[in-house]
């Protein structure tokens, strides 16, 4: 077997020396990096988790902002109808604002930037309800105390004129109730088709209401319509088909028939017929005359 050359061998050895030292090198630069890395990614994890926590924080914050505002809205009241509706709409976008804060995530900041604007645009809102409020109540109050001073003289006034207008009144109802038509000698009766006057329903073919409107001198002369409601044995209102309503005492009525006459203030004798009923039952019926200011008068008729 040959032998090794000292030499070749002290060479090959320092070859083998120096590449595990190279690997070794390499081994403890790359533990290095991985050591770099791996604290760069904690530290990265760290500032994230950092960052988070923080906008969380302000989250909070905005929402316990905007929680309150809408608490201040809720406080807030006025005794005007118009601000009212206002302030019901204001606070309808408060309550939407909570709603939307609560559901968006904390790191979408583009959305916190526009919920604190609205924020400010609803507080600005709300400090324009406080002013105008406030000087809706002084006007107010300046106005009570205007309207005060003015029924104070105003009751002095009516003080110093209340016997007059006592009298005045009292001459006002004596002429309005005087100048009220009035009539006498209601009386129904009824006829046949050939115009003779009978009393058997079955022969009935029309009712007539008859009276006089009196004399009166101080009632407005001019045209006055008479109306008058016939109502059957069962207390049903007959109708000539004419349709024919009006006013007494504040309730419009229907009316069997009516007519209108001339009246001077003279005495003035008419009479109202009732046709176009179907048929008439026996026993009594009741016929009311009226005019649009006062009830005339009734009267009754037998049909046997």
């Amino acid at each position: 077997m040959e032998r090794e050359d000292p030499l070749e061998r002290l060479e090959r050895k320092e070859q083998e020396r120096k590449a595990n030292g190279g690997a070794k090198t390499v081994m403890y630069a790359m533990i290095a990096v991985a050591v770099l890395l791996a604290g760069a990614l904690a530290y990265v994890l760290w500032q994230k988790n950092s960052l988070v926590g923080e906008l969380e924080k302000d989250k909070a914050a905005l929402t316990e902002q905007i929680v309150a505002l809408q608490g201040d809205y809720e406080s807030l009241s006025s005794d005007y109808d118009s601000i009212n509706l206002q302030l019901d709409s204001s606070r309808e976008e408060v309550a939407q604002l909570v709603e939307r804060i609560k559901k968006t995530e904390a790191t979408n900041r583009v959305k916190m930037r526009q919920y604190e604007k609205e924020l400010g645009t609803l507080r600005s809102i709300m400090r324009g309800y406080i002013v105008q409020i406030d000087s809706l109540n002084q006007l107010n109050h300046k106005l009570t105390v205007d309207a005060a001073n003015a029924r104070k003289d105003a009751d002095e006034h009516r003080r110093m004129n209340e016997k007059l207008t006592a009298q005045v009144e009292d001459l006002t109802g004596k002429v309005a109730t005087g100048s009220v038509i009035k009539a006498r000698g209601i009386r129904v009766e009824a006829y046949n088709s050939s115009g003779k006057m009978v009393d058997r329903s079955k022969n009935v073919a029309r009712l007539m209401v008859t009276l006089s409107l009196v004399e009166n001198a101080l009632a407005e002369p001019g045209p006055v319509r008479v109306y008058v409601r016939v109502k059957d044995p069962d207390g049903n209102l007959l109708s000539d088909g004419r349709g024919a309503t009006f006013t007494y005492a504040g309730e419009l009525l229907d009316a069997t028939a009516s007519r209108e006459v001339d009246y001077e203030g003279q005495e003035v004798e008419l009479s109202i017929y009732v046709n176009n009923i179907a048929a008439y039952e026996k026993g009594i019926y009741s016929a009311e005359a009226f005019t649009s200011q006062a009830k005339l008068g009734s009267a009754e008729i037998m049909l046997r």
